[in-house]
């Protein structure tokens, strides 16, 4: 078999089983291979930073990683903002990128660029293979190195000439070292701070927002009388009625200084420090009250699950109790739309949120609805909202994926719709079309009183952009709606069509 083959053959053997790809004649091997029937199925996308999003998107819903095919260092450099959302939120993630024959690199052709060097900075893994005969023996130690704690992502570069050289073999994925339990004396200090009567807050990583691990959380938190919180960019929170509720760190640097001030001792589990996403003159960076004990007892490289463990879990968790908020009616407002939401969301509905200013209010008000699970932007590199929602409805076919979009983050990877509409993928897209960066006009406003000439940078009017026509254009139906009312109407025909489609909402 040639390299190609057994690249995608140990890809399979190995879990990986969904490749998002944007290819080019260094990849055509690749992409030749996948007639051969081995169990893989390559998305095609229309931009590389779809790929990497839903890759992403795939792998925060799965578990396991998925695979992004890149077209030498050009491809790559496409994908690297949605890198490195992936990268801040560890998930498994096994990037393939093609390169020049290593007999053409001398030759300086084109398109020729320091891969390693793009890829350097995201993957926890990275090697270029040199010869077809290792490229089964490579794929198979990135899968390993992808899904070894923390999970992350391995990046295994392929000169052409490897993909057709005749002597590829199939080579069985390595297993991987189990995570190491934290300190003993760790443990003992928390178990300490949990039993001495003070306010604590357990700050929980993104293992341990779902699942088993935010079951167990809930133990520990109704077991010590300590609250859970995850970061404001956490990868992965499952949510609603019969769940132990987490909260997320507010983005507002004030807003996440009076929400924790009261805390005297914050013991964190596969978690940094809150800090504020941005330096501002006169406010503090880190988010923690002065004075307060801090705790690192697991960090994302331990056995973060088995650290809870070790903690105090005699008591049930506490439960959010169900709660639906009334469909709302009337003109359209901020509250209004996350009361739509909230009113129409339906059981183990996947939300993917880059909503930005326009859906503050979301999380609170689908709190005790029905579970379902919430992804959000790790890395602050906008435009994840849809490729995020390409990967999550591959990775679960049979679930609704609601899709809550800024306008501009949506301009950003708006590619996104043509491959949810090639793939027939059930996502309600909701754009907020407040034609304008709005969280920069705020920002703007808390250090100077701007001009007309700043404000203008930071509209996206003039012309209107025409997100029914957007869609339409690319295969998605799409409606604008003026009124709750309205709106409420086609969250719920969208999650009905079970298919792609979108909602513009002027605001």
């Amino acid at each position: 078999m040639n390299g190609a083959e057994s690249l995608i053959r140990t890809l399979v053997g190995g879990g990986v089983e969904v490749c998002f790809m944007n290819p080019g004649t260094s990849e055509i091997h690749f992409v030749d291979a996948l007639d051969r029937g081995h169990g893989m199925r390559g998305v095609p996308v229309l931009f590389e930073g779809v790929a990497s999003g839903a890759a992403d998107g795939y792998a925060r819903m799965t578990g396991k990683p998925a695979c992004a095919l890149f077209h030498l260092g050009p491809g790559l450099s496409n994908a690297l903002a949605n890198l490195h959302n992936a990268c801040r939120a560890r998930v498994p993630l096994v990037n393939i990128v093609g390169d020049h024959a290593t007999y053409h690199r001398k030759y300086d052709a084109p398109l020729t660029a320091d891969i390693e060097a793009l890829a350097g900075q995201y993957s926890k893994w990275l090697r270029s293979s040199p010869s077809s005969a290792q490229v089964g023996r490579d794929c198979a130690l990135a899968i390993a190195a992808a899904c070894a704690t923390p999970t992350g992502i391995a990046t295994l570069i392929l000169p052409s000439d490897t993909a057709w050289g005749d002597d590829g073999g199939v080579v069985a994925v390595p297993e991987v070292a189990k995570a190491p339990m934290p300190s003993d004396a760790a443990v003992k200090q928390a178990r300490a701070m949990l039993a001495n009567g003070k306010r604590t807050a357990l700050l929980i990583g993104e293992t341990l927002t779902h699942g088993e691990g935010l079951a167990v959380a809930g133990k520990v938190a109704a077991s010590t009388g300590a609250r859970l919180f995850a970061p404001f960019n956490i990868a992965h929170v499952e949510r609603g009625a019969g769940l132990p509720q987490v909260d997320r760190v507010a983005y507002v640097v004030e807003q996440a200084l009076a929400q924790l001030k009261d805390f005297e001792q914050f013991i964190l589990v596969g978690a940094a420090v809150p800090v504020a996403f941005f330096a501002w003159q006169g406010k503090p960076s880190v988010l923690l009250p002065e004075g307060a004990e801090v705790l690192a007892l697991a960090t994302p490289s331990d056995d973060c699950l088995g650290a809870l463990e070790a903690l105090d879990m005699s008591k049930p968790a506490v439960l959010v109790p169900a709660s639906r908020v009334e469909k709302p009616q009337g003109p359209i407002t901020i509250e209004g739309l996350a009361a739509a939401v909230a009113s129409t969301l339906p059981e183990r509905a996947i939300v993917v949120d880059e909503s930005i200013t326009s859906g503050r209010g979301m999380m609170a008000a689908t709190k005790g609805g029905p579970r379902h699970d919430w992804l959000v932007n790790t890395g602050g590199s906008i435009g994840i909202g849809m490729p995020l929602a390409i990967g999550a409805a591959v990775a679960c076919p049979d679930r609704p994926v609601l899709c809550l979009e800024a306008d501009g983050s949506g301009m950003y990877t708006l590619q996104a719709l043509w491959t949810a509409a090639r793939e027939g993928l059930a996502i309600t897209v909701v754009i907020f079309a407040n034609r304008a960066y709005q969280i920069l006009k705020g920002e703007l406003a808390a250090v100077s009183q701007p001009g007309p000439k700043a404000l203008d940078m930071l509209e996206i009017g003039r012309p209107d952009l025409d997100w029914v026509k957007l869609a339409q254009g690319m295969g998605v139906a799409a409606r604008r709606v003026t009124s709750l009312e309205d709106f409420t109407r086609a969250l719920e025909d969208g999650y009905a069509s079970g298919g792609p489609n979108l909602v513009e909402v002027p605001l």
